[in-house]
């Protein structure tokens, strides 16, 4: 007996179904105290009432919503009179990323981002990162990670130490001075702590890496040392340190092990990726944060690149991702997503066509597809660091190379690249505003319709389907009749005329 009530239901059981969280965010059965503890109220107040911020929005992640309502009365409480807060239920990308656009819906003056967070630079809002506080044995940490520290038998270490947020506390106060005080002279162990409050971009510098010093420089490690979980921070730790060797340390199994081995694997598989988008002439930028800082600058970047090599290029925005949404652009044949760090790696499996970065964007729009394995995921250094110089460095694409076919390591064969505009962008966004237009059969009367030099005029014309045909005068008008109405848990038919 096949079930049917998918689409039968009337769409109550979406409403009163129940849902069952599962993780471990938090602690089960926690005091009241330990409760404003872990979550850090007393903190969050202080802060409100020092900068004196009257609308504070809350944005929870979906596995601590269900606590949102405690935490919102205790803030309240403790905060008094004057001091409006708002729960953030959705965010419009991923939960790391601070959701400044939602925010402005309420006029806030300041967001408290609770959990996992990317810690990406933020444009317009004071944020005050509560990420918890998940249980490590610090004394085990310390021995296990020393004993991978003397294994190496090496003099003199280079050692870079990062935490997964929700380590920070127990990293920041004990586990990086006990493993300094461990290390040889002759070693350094390099440690900046997570701050937990951040202003937007226009009132401070941007948020520094581990790896850099105060004044911005960046230091080269030969070991790099993480405590948490595999997760995205992670993997990106391991596609941008690809030449240090990094050994993880994971409090829930209580292990540790060499993580670099699975560096080429992941550049292999990006390096694909990149293989692929050398073979595509229409590319989508998709839109995949609007509140991390220098997002606007990177797409115009990323706009006049494309039209530099004569690609066209189109700007989307869409939400959170899925196949069904993007199967919508079929004429586009690459996507390039501008996104936070950890959102930006998108495994293309279930994807119709490839996702790059934008990194791996500027690897493909190269003459020559060289690649050094350096990998780059942070905004203010592909919109404003080195990747800017080679612009100017970067040939003209001149007429002589127009026919000149491609090969493709993808299908082995030669491809015959299409080439939409001049060699030089002629609108701000890159695209052609006086390309030559073309006369095309618009059916089989041999009516003439003008089609314009845009990729997705000449893929409709190179559809078999076109979309319904217009029959004025051919077919007698409907009688109207009353359609459903209701709302959508349960609509009413009326068939009267």
């Amino acid at each position: 007996m096949f079930e049917t009530a998918t689409f039968a239901a009337s769409g109550e059981e979406a409403i009163a179904r129940q849902i069952h969280i599962e993780g471990d965010e938090m602690p089960r059965d926690l005091s009241l105290e330990d409760f404003e503890e872990f979550f850090e109220i007393e903190r969050t107040v202080q802060e409100v009432l020092k900068h004196e911020y009257k609308r504070i929005v809350l944005q929870f992640p979906d596995e601590l919503l269900h606590l949102s309502v405690p935490i919102y009365r205790t803030l309240k409480a403790k905060a008094g009179a004057g001091h409006d807060f708002y729960v953030l239920a959705d965010t419009s990308y991923g939960s790391c990323c601070v959701d400044e656009v939602a925010a402005q819906h309420v006029d806030a003056d300041a967001m408290v981002h609770y959990g996992h967070a990317c810690m990406s630079q933020t444009s317009r809002l004071p944020v005050i990162y509560v990420f918890g506080k998940s249980l490590i044995g610090a004394k085990d940490c310390v021995a296990r990670l020393s004993e991978t520290l003397q294994s190496l038998e090496t003099a003199s270490l280079q050692i870079l130490l990062r935490t997964d947020v929700r380590y920070v506390h127990a990293a920041a106060e004990s586990i990086a001075d006990k493993l300094r005080a461990m290390l040889p002279s002759t070693s350094s162990l390099r440690y900046h702590p997570v701050p937990r409050f951040t202003l937007p971009a226009t009132a401070e510098p941007a948020i520094r890496s581990n790896s850099e010093d105060a004044d911005g420089t960046e230091h080269q490690h030969d070991t790099i040392l993480y405590i948490g979980g595999e997760s995205l921070g992670l993997t990106n730790l391991l596609l941008t340190h690809s030449s240090s060797n990094v050994y993880s340390y994971d409090p829930k199994l209580k292990t540790t092990r060499l993580e670099s081995g699975r560096t080429n694997k992941l550049l292999m598989r990006r390096y694909a990726a990149v293989q692929k988008a050398r073979d595509a002439d229409v590319f989508g930028i998709l839109v995949g944060t609007l509140g991390v800082a220098s997002y606007l600058p990177l797409i115009s970047r990323l706009r006049r690149l494309l039209a530099r090599a004569q690609k066209k290029s189109y700007t989307i925005t869409v939400g959170k991702l899925n196949p069904a949404k993007l199967g919508n652009f079929l004429e586009i044949e690459c996507f390039v997503l501008v996104a936070c760090p950890e959102n930006s790696l998108v495994e293309a499996k279930e994807f119709l066509r490839p996702i790059i970065t934008p990194y791996e964007l500027e690897v493909a729009l190269q003459p020559e597809p060289l690649w050094t394995g350096q990998y780059v995921l942070d905004f203010e250094k592909l919109a404003l660091g080195e990747a800017d110089r080679s612009d100017a460095e970067r040939p003209e694409v001149s007429d002589e190379d127009v026919d000149r076919p491609m090969f493709s390591l993808v299908t082995g064969t030669y491809r015959q690249a299409k080439r939409y505009g001049g060699p030089h962008p002629e609108g701000p966004d890159g695209n052609d505003e006086d390309s030559p237009l073309a006369l095309v059969l618009r059916n089989q009367e041999n009516a003439l319709s003008v089609l314009s030099g845009s990729a997705a005029s000449q893929f409709l014309q190179s559809r078999t389907y076109r979309g319904l045909e217009t029959r004025v005068g051919e077919d007698a008008p409907s009688v109207l009749e009353q359609g459903r109405s209701g709302i959508a848990r349960g609509y009413q038919t009326d068939h009267q005329p």
